[in-house]
């Protein structure tokens, strides 16, 4: 083989990873957008049912075709339960419940943040030390989250106004998934990416069926309209089902730092999505702690 098509084959499969990559922080990117719209029209609990349904069908019709689907064990069930509940369950009801009065590209930017509590709390529970230099990196994050939300008016930071109680229910979220990141860890080195997700956002679906069954019934899925219904599908289809496909496929083949690199665009999408389709104002302040967090997240993640 001539060296002009080996390197041809080598580009090849290196594009391929990054383009799904791309593609998955991109879906992401828009998730807030969409589900902004959804939880406009229904109840959070009901978008959720609807969104993970979806999912699972998407990541089980995954793993069968790719003949990757194995039988856990009782003990890997049962964590798998626990992650569907910490990582799906909870974490979604605080996010989709948050958007019902946060801003879209403010819930992004708070989002970004979580590498820095996957820090906080892998050090509580892994024992992890940080350095003085993460250390620095986490309070710089945690101003550019309150100059997020505060909108720059830092008069409110001492009223105890800063925040709406959705800033907060999502501020909350990135500890729920703080919890599932690091409790993942394990249960990963056991079982194919794909396969795991697929039982563990089972257990989160299950556990939403009920809770939207004891609160909501369900029946207002009508209610929404053929946006709705849209923003659903993405959610469902995209977001939770070939995104996180794409994504383990990319980390499968590429360094982990340069995938991970990849994220820090998934704010500016929400942004400028957001201001398109929603109309929320793209303010200096909110660009000026946006960066400020991405500078903490970079610290905290690229410091050893």
């Amino acid at each position: 083989m001539q060296p002009e098509n080996r390197r041809v084959i080598t580009a090849g499969r290196h594009t391929a990873p990054y383009a799904k990559a791309l593609f998955a922080v991109l879906v992401w990117g828009a998730s807030f957008i969409a589900t902004k719209i959804s939880v406009g029209q229904i109840h959070p609990v009901s978008v959720m049912w609807l969104r993970f349904g979806i999912g699972v069908l998407v990541l089980g019709a995954a793993v069968l075709i790719r003949r990757e689907f194995t039988v856990p064990s009782f003990i890997h069930i049962r964590s798998f339960a626990i992650l569907g509940a910490v990582g799906i369950t909870l974490h979604q009801l605080l996010q989709s419940t948050g958007l019902v009065t946060a801003l879209a590209s403010t819930t992004a930017w708070i989002v970004a943040s979580s590498p820095m509590m996957i820090a906080l709390i892998s050090m509580v529970v892994l024992r992890e030390r940080l350095q003085r230099f993460q250390v620095l990196g986490i309070l710089l994050g945690a101003v550019g989250v309150l100059l997020v939300v505060s909108g720059g008016d830092w008069h409110r930071l001492f009223t105890g106004s800063f925040a709406t109680t959705g800033d907060m229910l999502v501020s909350l979220s990135t500890i729920t998934w703080a919890l599932f990141s690091v409790y993942s860890r394990k249960s990963l080195q056991h079982h194919p990416a794909a396969s795991m997700m697929l039982y563990v956002m089972a257990s989160g679906w299950i556990l939403t069926t009920l809770i939207a069954l004891s609160t909501t019934g369900l029946g207002e899925i009508t209610r929404l309209s053929a946006a709705g219904w849209m923003a659903i599908l993405f959610l469902g289809v995209l977001c939770s089902g070939v995104a996180y496909i794409f994504w383990y496929d990319a980390l499968k083949l590429l360094p982990v730092s340069k995938v991970g690199a990849l994220l820090y665009l998934e704010p500016l999408v929400s942004m400028s999505i957001a201001a398109s389709v929603l109309d929320e104002r793209i303010t200096i302040e909110s660009l000026l702690g946006g960066v400020i967090i991405l500078a903490g997240v970079w610290i905290v993640t690229r410091i050893r």
